[in-house]
């Protein structure tokens, strides 16, 4: 476990600045208004799914609420949405691979 908070906190100090630039300035334009719609939506959608014990990403929902106001006000950047999405879809496969991968080098080494 202390090895995946450090992972996780290496990961943070490195990339946490641009998630922060790309969501807040990059996917849309977005007034006060938009911010808080975006907000309160991202709160209620992550409260409900954490009641009935569904797991969701906190980013993903942000973002997700994000691009929705983009499109509607018609200032979205599909194309950076379409990469985050595809990143998205990497990581899954990628994470089961290497923690495979690492499982079967501990097992090997009896672990």
């Amino acid at each position: 476990m202390a090895a995946i908070a450090a992972g996780m906190a290496v990961g943070g100090l490195l990339s946490a600045r641009r998630v922060a630039e790309t969501m807040s300035n990059r996917i849309t334009e977005l007034n006060h208004g938009q911010g808080f719609s975006a907000n309160l939506v991202t709160s209620f959608l992550v409260i409900v799914a954490s009641r009935f014990g569904v797991p969701v990403s906190t980013t993903h929902v942000s973002v997700g609420s994000i691009f929705g106001i983009g499109v509607v006000s018609g200032r979205q950047d599909s194309n950076l949405v379409r990469r985050i999405i595809l990143s998205w879809v990497i990581t899954l496969p990628v994470a089961m691979s290497l923690a495979a991968l690492t499982w079967l080098i501990l097992a090997s080494f009896g672990a």
